[in-house]
């Protein structure tokens, strides 16, 4: 049997996207994300597509993602190296260091611990120290940056190799403070300069500065980091300035039709009332299978080619649609939720903007039970 609902990905869709975004940042280079198992998507194919595609840095989030990429990039002809961007803990420290992984130091505790660990295990540890210019989520202070960065370099076996700070309002092209934090973090790059401190890698961009600030990918710039970028979504209020396909295609079935006549309710709490006999279509996705709630009675699907609008709320496992304009309609018959349809599309962007929110949250949404599937 197949399995009712599935999401397709796209990966030579893929591979264009991340060409595309190294071309725009050239000479720096790309550090593809791919925490939360590539959002829910699968790390393995990205992983794999990614590195076919020339990306040879990967981003994470904890210590489990890193070691299922490491083994994941171990049979790679080339070493590609994995980042854990966000903080490690304690009890992570040495099995961390002792796997190879780039590790953060948000704090002179971290730098000690990791310094500590790599002593033990007589090895020499990658690290980029964390700034926070304005995030206000981890890191070193800025203000505290300079002290910091002073007494880390006196640690034995750590190699400070980078250091990197993160963008809180970049998808928003005209916010002052994210020109602020760009400017705040090049300050303390020429400070320290000055004082004969300088790293092989430096970086500030994600996905929404790459669109919208040109600042943070250019010198003394010479990596950036992307996630959303890659599946072809970016966030409503960008410049959009890649020109990125969208990678995922997500697919149900229609599980009835009906004519219902009007005065018909449909859904839990009555939420759209017929005016008029029309004909309605159950398919077999809900919530459960990652619908926005917030597209009850606003978003649409596309059946035999034809947009579809949503009718009634959404319930966990169904969701009901106008069909009126669909000739033929039946059971067993496709249902694309998201992606393209003809010429005509809908993208997780769009239930997105309905919802209030940006695409990482539709695509993480996405439930346990829909199978997702690798196209080459």
């Amino acid at each position: 049997m197949k399995r009712r609902v599935t999401v397709e990905i796209d990966l030579a869709a893929l591979k264009r996207n991340y060409a595309k975004i190294a071309a725009r940042v050239k000479p720096a280079s790309v550090l593809s994300v791919l925490k939360a198992n590539a959002y829910g998507l699968g790390v393995a194919d990205y992983a794999k597509a990614l590195y076919d595609a020339g990306c040879r840095e990967f981003g994470v989030a904890e210590p489990y993602e890193a070691l299922e990429l490491l083994k994941i990039l171990k049979s790679s002809r080339d070493s590609a190296e994995v980042q854990i961007l966000s903080s490690v803990l304690p009890d992570e420290v040495l099995p961390m260091v002792k796997a190879g992984v780039i590790l953060p130091i948000v704090d002179v505790s971290s730098a000690l611990l990791i310094s500590s660990a790599a002593q033990k295990l007589k090895k020499i540890a990658k690290v980029h120290i964390k700034i926070d210019t304005g995030m206000g989520r981890l890191g070193v202070l800025h203000q505290d940056a300079l002290d910091v960065i002073r007494t880390v370099l006196t640690l034995p076996n750590l190699d400070c190799e980078g250091i990197f700070s993160h963008c809180a309002m970049a998808y928003d092209p005209k916010d002052p403070e994210t020109l602020r934090q760009i400017k705040s973090f090049k300050t303390l790059l020429k400070t320290l300069k000055s004082e004969g401190i300088t790293f092989r890698k430096i970086h500030i961009a994600a996905s929404d500065a790459i669109n919208n600030f040109t600042e943070a990918i250019k010198k003394p710039f010479n990596i950036v980091r992307t996630g959303i970028n890659l599946h072809g979504s970016f966030d409503p209020n960008g410049r959009k300035a890649l020109k990125l396909e969208p990678v995922l295609t997500l697919k149900t079935r229609v599980a009835q039709v009906r004519e219902l006549p009007a005065g018909t309710t449909l859904g839990y709490g009555r939420t759209w009332c017929l005016n008029a006999p029309t004909k309605i279509a159950t398919i077999s996705a809900g919530y459960a299978d990652g619908f926005p709630l917030a597209i009850s009675n606003r978003g649409f699907v596309f059946i035999g080619g034809k947009r579809c609008k949503i009718l009634g709320r959404i319930s966990m496992d169904y969701t009901t649609v106008d069909v009126t304009d669909v000739p033929n309609v039946q059971s067993g018959d496709e249902v694309i939720c998201f992606g393209k349809s003809g010429d005509d599309s809908i993208t997780p962007d769009d239930w997105a903007e309905i919802k209030g929110t940006h695409a990482y949250d539709i695509i993480c949404s996405l439930g346990s039970r829909v199978e997702r599937v690798a196209l080459n």
